[in-house]
């Protein structure tokens, strides 16, 4: 084989092995949103079916609400420069909701760590979207 051929012989396999990790990678978000839409249903049903509304659900239809956002900003490509961002929000909302629905059981100790977590991931979020300013301007 000659050089010129194997070299498109390794271009067309990683443009097929590319390919293939994002029609993976779609196909994974697709499956994602339905099952956090069914999610969302279901909290829906239970909250109708109690007719009461807890602080735990109206916190993990905010978690819900944030996975289908960082599928949207994935589809949109408008969080391409900071990816990182979306998660993070859904890690302190989950954090958030730990600390509130387990805080009375909780030892103070662990209040303080989580709390210093959900610090740290904040500032992390400044860190990042500043970085991102300073690169646009």
């Amino acid at each position: 084989m000659q050089p010129d051929e194997q070299t498109s012989t390794d271009k067309a396999i990683s443009s097929f092995a590319v390919t293939s990790f994002h029609l993976l990678e779609h196909g994974l978000l697709i499956i994602i949103a339905l099952l956090t839409i069914g999610a969302v249903a279901r909290e829906i049903a239970s909250v109708t079916a109690t007719m009461t509304v807890t602080l735990a659900d109206i916190l993990q239809m905010f978690l819900y609400t944030e996975v289908i956002s960082m599928i949207g900003v994935f589809y949109t490509g408008r969080g391409s420069a900071s990816p990182f961002v979306y998660p993070i929000f859904i890690a302190i909302t989950a954090l958030s909701r730990l600390i509130v629905l387990q805080g009375k059981e909780m030892k103070p100790e662990n209040i303080v760590f989580e709390a210093s977590a959900i610090l740290l991931l904040s500032v992390a979020i400044l860190i990042i979207l500043r970085s991102r300013k300073e690169g646009a301007g």
